[in-house]
């Protein structure tokens, strides 16, 4: 199998971080949290509960899209936490690397709710989770998207997603 460029998205709370980490762990290739590029404008914004604007999230887009662009050059794969909430951002990423694959984590509200009240110290407060559940658009069948409830445990939705990668790695 090909070296693998895969963006694990979703809302806050999701658990994209603790399924990109078993994903990369699996595939043995790099992770890289998204979240850790944003710039220090954009985690005070949101630490102050004011919701990113698209104007707001190009720079941080454009470099998650260089490096995969970088992991795809060195033939390397590479696991990627990233919002990626809509269609536009996804096609940003996808400049990067053409042939990336998203995983879609998505849940019940209250249990997204939940999940984000119990991350202590995490910038991102439970008041923008309506905004981003507002602002996600599904990924389009076009897009070779899994989606994956968090209602599973993330090893099972990692499992499911490796079984299924392979598949649709070759549009």
């Amino acid at each position: 199998m090909r070296a693998l460029r895969i963006v694990v998205m979703g809302v806050s709370g999701c658990g994209k971080s603790t399924v990109g980490r078993l994903l990369a762990d699996s595939l043995d290739v790099d992770y890289l949290e998204g979240d850790e590029l944003h710039p220090p404008e954009n985690v005070a914004l949101m630490a102050a509960g004011v919701p990113l604007t698209d104007a707001d999230r190009q720079g941080w887009l454009q470099a998650l899209a260089q490096r995969l662009a970088d992991a795809r050059a060195q033939g390397r794969g590479l696991v990627l936490s990233c919002s990626a909430l809509k269609r536009s951002y996804r096609d940003i990423l996808r400049t990067g690397a053409p042939d990336v694959r998203f995983v879609h984590l998505h849940g019940a509200r209250a249990l997204l709710t939940a999940r984000m009240h119990d991350r202590p110290g995490h910038y991102m407060p439970p008041s923008l989770l309506d905004s981003q559940l507002a602002t996600l658009e599904l990924p389009g069948a076009d897009e070779l998207a899994l989606s994956f409830d968090i209602a599973q445990t993330p090893q099972d939705i990692a499992r499911a997603a490796l079984a299924a990668l392979p598949v649709i790695q070759d549009p």
